[in-house]
């Protein structure tokens, strides 16, 4: 019984403590929401407070702000307005300069008319004077007509006749003498002068010939070079533009073109392909097209080497590129690199010994036949061609004139011009320097012949010394000793004027007089 009670009692202290439990928490929570309340209404008063403050700074800043972009806008409508000013300014200047201009025009229009009306007066005088001294002329010719019996037409032939003679016989005369003297003081000096030259300079001479012999190790191979019905043989020839000529000869292929560089890429691409085995048309294009990338590299190898065994500088590089590809060429059978190289020792030698600038002597004269390689085929001379590369490239002035000089196709304007020309001559004409076909050859000589037989008065002709010297012997019945000497001039001005031919042809004309007898 007193358990029970105890437990009664202590479920209805429990209960009251719960209850007592829940109204202090009621409370306090009562309390702490109270407090909270007048924390927020704190901080709202305060972030008010502060708000208020920002809004009043904003304010003023924005006040500063707008007083100073009123002060930038005040200034820039200034500035525009005094800018304005100006060009309003220069604008009536120029209306008024403009004004003044035209006032000024039309002032010397109206002195222009007046001008021009006292000239027409001035015209029409000399006209009416010109009309009246015509006809006091036509009177006074007919009056001198009448006396000497002789109409005007007729007395100016015969003076012009006359004066023709006179001035023919002076100026062979004075030709003569000029010549005799020039060649009493130059002939020693020059002779001197060239001879230590060619002593000084030695080149080699390399023949060249219009085709190439590629040698087989056996016969069995031209069958793979021509394939199966000529289809590698044409593929050979489209590609390079070389004629190869197989036949009968053993162990040997021919290669026939007028161009050396496209022989030499056939010869190089023919051994490739030979010692490769492999021969089709395919594998033909590709080897001629990697012969030709040797071959450009292999030409600027031998222009840079050129250059540099020369001494000469500064070259830009496409024309070492043509000089390279000289060494393909050839002019007359002669080697167009040997005999550049060789023109360019002899300028430099020949400068030198003359005093001038040797370097530019010798870049001219290896660069004077560079017309002869173009890239692209021209109407143009060698010679202007190869001024025209010249100056593309930024060579010296008196280069480029030296090498379009170099056959008299534009006037010399510096020195080493005529040494440039002297020195081609020589290497051209150096014995054995250069060869003709036969049949040009002998045609050359028959031209020649037959071109002095054609003036009247010349009973025979000779060419001798390979066509270097042409003996004509005339009449002495029809062809006078002063004649003889003209007829020398003409006779080698035409040779000059209407033949090509290497180096220099000296014409001599002989008049004999015989007189014969028979004793019976």
């Amino acid at each position: 019984m007193e358990q029970i009670l105890l437990v009664i009692i202590g479920v209805v202290a429990l209960v009251i403590g719960i209850i007592l439990g829940k109204f202090i928490f009621a409370k306090s929570t009562k309390n702490l929401f109270e407090t909270a309340q007048q924390q927020a209404q704190q901080i709202v008063s305060d972030a008010e407070a502060k708000a208020e403050t920002i809004k009043k700074e904003k304010q003023l800043e924005a006040k500063e702000r707008f007083v100073q972009l009123k002060a930038e806008h005040d200034r820039e409508i200034q500035q525009r307005n005094s800018k304005m000013a100006d060009a309003e300014n220069r604008i009536r200047q120029k209306e008024q300069s403009i004004n003044q201009k035209d006032q000024n025009l039309e002032k010397a229009i109206r002195e222009n008319e007046n001008l021009k009306k006292n000239l027409s007066q001035q015209i029409e005088t000399v006209n009416i004077k010109r009309a009246e001294l015509e006809k006091h002329q036509e009177e006074h010719i007919k009056k001198l007509e009448k006396v000497a019996q002789l109409t005007a037409e007729e007395a100016k032939t015969q003076l012009f006749e006359i004066l023709r003679g006179e001035a023919n016989s002076q100026a062979l005369s004075m030709q003569q003498e000029i010549i005799d003297d020039a060649k009493q003081k130059a002939n020693k000096e020059a002779r001197k002068l060239i001879i230590q030259t060619i002593q000084r300079t030695a080149a080699e001479q390399a023949i060249e010939n219009a085709i190439t012999v590629f040698n087989l190790e056996s016969d069995e191979i031209k069958g793979s070079i021509i394939g199966r019905e000529g289809r590698n043989i044409r593929a050979i020839e489209a590609a390079t533009g070389v004629d190869l000529i197989v036949d009968d000869t053993p162990e040997a292929i021919i290669l026939s073109c007028f161009d050396p560089l496209r022989r030499e890429i056939a010869r190089l691409s023919l051994q490739r392909l030979v010692t490769d085995g492999r021969i089709h048309p395919a594998r033909i294009e590709e080897v001629v097209e990697k012969t030709k990338k040797q071959l450009e590299d292999q030409i600027m190898e031998i222009g840079e080497r050129t250059v540099i065994e020369l001494g000469i500088h500064g070259l830009h590089k496409e024309l070492i590129r043509l000089v390279g590809k000289m060494r393909f060429r050839s002019s007359y059978g002669q080697n167009l690199l040997m005999h550049s190289r060789e023109v360019a020792n002899l300028c430099g030698v020949m400068a030198s010994e003359l005093g001038l600038n040797a370097k530019l002597a010798k870049r001219a004269g290896l660069l004077h036949d560079i017309g002869k390689v173009p890239d692209e085929e021209t109407e143009l001379s060698h010679a202007l061609l190869g001024m025209r590369l010249a100056e593309k490239y930024g060579e010296n002035p008196a280069v480029c004139n030296a090498i379009g000089a170099h056959h008299d196709e534009i006037e010399m304007e510096y020195v080493i011009s005529p040494i440039v020309q002297a020195c081609d001559a020589m290497s051209g004409a150096r014995p054995g320097a250069r060869r003709e076909i036969m049949q040009q050859y002998l045609q050359r000589i028959k031209d020649l012949e037959n071109l002095a037989v054609a003036y009247e008065g010349v009973e025979k002709a000779y060419a001798m010394q390979a066509g270097r010297e042409l003996r004509v012997i005339v009449e002495a019945e029809k062809v006078s000793d002063a004649k003889s000497e003209q007829l020398s001039f003409e006779i080698a001005q035409k040779i000059q004027n209407e033949m090509v031919y290497p180096g220099q042809i000296k014409v001599t004309v002989i008049r004999e007089k015989r007189a014969v007898n028979v004793a019976k």
